[in-house]
């Protein structure tokens, strides 16, 4: 087993990062959070390889500023597996890379079965790795020299994996939709916060009564506080099961509150009396939740018949069409097409031409690779559900 240390000290910093520049080619890039334990989605261990220059691991927090490592490797491009995941805890650290490589969404697009990192390198490459630390809590301090292995392997080979699928790429003549989604998903806004994002709560399904759904938004208002403050994952201090046994077992106070015996959790007692204000403050506010929140989400398919019929048909006729191009390119149909936006133009019915289907998926974020692949043939779909026979009001047999 090779040895790696973690890199916390500013000098091995600043040496580490000139070897980094002084490399050749892209550098792969991971990070690993400490996701399910802490409350922050922080990184709490960096690793970088580049051809020429080896492995570094890094420890974000004593480091702090990691402007020399931007500095390093900005210009050059970054190989990710799953780039999503990690491009956001890298932005808090002052990382941006210029361009990315992503081996996992390469290989939905060249249409492999299994794309998880251990499957895409042993594919490309016939090395088997190891996944036993993924869901490890990476803010342990020390790491263990088996999770830092791990950590270190996660990099070290997708550079010739990078290889192996840009090559397979330009063999099925689809490096130019890979480069539009790498460029979606590196300038991919974040998501705006939820509204109500204590609406979340497993279970809440269950509850009844504005008031009722007051005291929910408190007790889950109240946990997010202390898990923010504590830096620990809420559902650690007290499950959602736990909160949502609390709000039906309605106690009429404190000591009732501890007595649940589904009121589970490691803050569940030693924090009794935070959790039971949050029943006194929402029981007594003035500003109750509605019972039930507006959406602009489109029905599920099923009730489309009912609601929409016209829509149900152009659905049903311009579905599989999707799925025809998907099988034709090899690839995966919610790689083509993502379906909420074939969901969306079949509902609204932007019209009939290649550029009014076009220019409707463009503004719900398909890319024009996607566009070119489908919007003329979708068209076409909704053409032949206009002429398909009413049978909306056929009399009963």
């Amino acid at each position: 087993m090779t040895e790696y240390s973690v890199i916390s000290d500013a000098e091995e910093f600043r040496a580490a990062c000139a070897a980094l520049a002084a490399g050749a080619g892209p550098v792969a890039v991971d990070v690993e959070r400490a996701s399910g334990f802490r409350y922050s989605q922080r990184a709490y261990l960096v690793q970088v390889f580049r051809r020429g220059a080896g492995v570094f691991l890094f420890d974000p927090p004593p480091i702090g500023d990691f402007a020399p490592l931007q500095d390093a490797i900005g210009d050059v491009q970054w190989v990710f597996h799953a780039a999503s995941q990690d491009l956001p805890s890298l932005r808090e650290l002052g990382l941006v890379p210029a361009s990315i490589f992503d081996t996992e969404l390469a290989s939905r697009l060249l249409g492999h079965e299994r794309v998880g990192l251990a499957a895409v390198v042993e594919n490309a490459l016939g090395i088997t790795l190891k996944k036993e630390h993924s869901a490890a809590d990476w803010s342990t301090r020390p790491l263990p020299a088996a999770w830092l292995e791990y950590a270190a392997l996660d990099v070290l080979h997708l550079i010739d994996v990078h290889e192996v699928l840009q090559a397979e790429l330009e063999e099925q003549g689809k490096t130019e939709f890979a480069a539009e989604e790498f460029a979606a998903t590196l300038t991919r806004p974040p998501k705006p916060p939820r509204e109500d994002p204590w609406r979340r709560l497993n279970g809440l399904h269950q509850v009844r009564g504005a008031r009722n759904l007051a005291v929910a938004r408190e007790l889950w208002r109240a946990r997010e506080a202390y898990a923010q403050e504590q830096d620990v994952s809420p559902g650690r201090l007290v499950p959602d099961r736990s909160l949502v046994a609390a709000l039906l077992a309605n106690p009429q106070s404190k000591q009732a509150l501890a007595g649940i015996k589904d009121f589970q959790g490691r803050a569940s007692r030693t924090q009794i009396d935070r959790w039971w204000q949050a029943f006194v403050d929402g029981r007594a506010t003035e500003e109750l939740p509605r019972e039930r929140v507006p959406s602009d989400a489109l029905p599920p398919p099923r009730a489309w018949a009912d609601r929409n019929p016209e829509a149900d048909v152009r659905l049903k006729i311009a579905r599989p069409v999707v799925e025809a191009i998907a099988e034709e390119l090899a690839m995966p149909t919610e790689n083509l097409l993502t379906p909420e936006f074939l969901r969306r133009v079949a509902w609204d019915m932007p019209g009939t031409t290649a550029e009014e289907i076009g220019e409707a998926l463009a503004a719900l974020g398909a890319r024009p690779w996607q566009i070119e692949q489908t919007a003329q043939k979708i068209g076409a779909a909704f053409v032949e559900a206009m002429q398909a026979p009413d049978t909306t009001s056929a009399p009963a047999s």
